[in-house]
């Protein structure tokens, strides 16, 4: 196995362990501008789930900044990372080859959710949380667009 052909998979798990929904949003982007993912999708091609998505990931980078916000670490924040990561994960991945893409997105996101954290929680004592989250969401999201545009092509008719 050539563990190249899963970078993009890998890269969505680094992407997912800092926020959750940025794979998921990422992913409901490129279909609704007609991209199509190497691996299979079915998912985020239902109108519920797509458009669900993009309203969580725009809740996640508001709601990431308030005090009361919890750490990415706790049940429910790991949870979420695993399903997207996952999803996203296998969706990138070679056709075919879609169990072991979500595997080496999960493997790369739930280990470095603890290190993310780490390293914001030391940005956040040094710049705050709000300028913290902004800087962390701004990266983020412009490495999951990219790492989702480089792995998908449009649509064929």
């Amino acid at each position: 196995m050539k563990i190249a052909k899963f970078i993009y998979s890998a890269l969505i798990g680094v992407v997912a362990s800092c926020r959750s929904m940025t794979p998921m949003v990422a992913l409901a982007a490129v279909r609704l501008a007609r991209r199509d993912t190497p691996g299979s999708l079915v998912l985020l091609d239902r109108p519920l789930f797509k458009y669900g998505a993009l309203a969580m990931g725009a809740g996640e980078l508001l709601g990431d900044k308030m005090k009361s916000a919890p750490d990415r670490t706790v049940f429910l924040g790991l949870s979420a990372r695993v399903a997207s990561a996952g999803i996203a994960g296998a969706a990138l991945a070679p056709a075919g080859e879609e169990k072991t893409g979500a595997a080496i997105a999960i493997s790369a996101a739930v280990p470095l959710a603890y290190v993310t954290l780490a390293a914001r929680k030391k940005a956040m004592a040094e710049i705050g949380q709000t300028r913290s989250g902004i800087i962390e969401d701004t990266l983020i999201v412009a490495i999951g667009a990219a790492v989702v545009l480089l792995a998908t092509r449009p649509k064929r008719f």
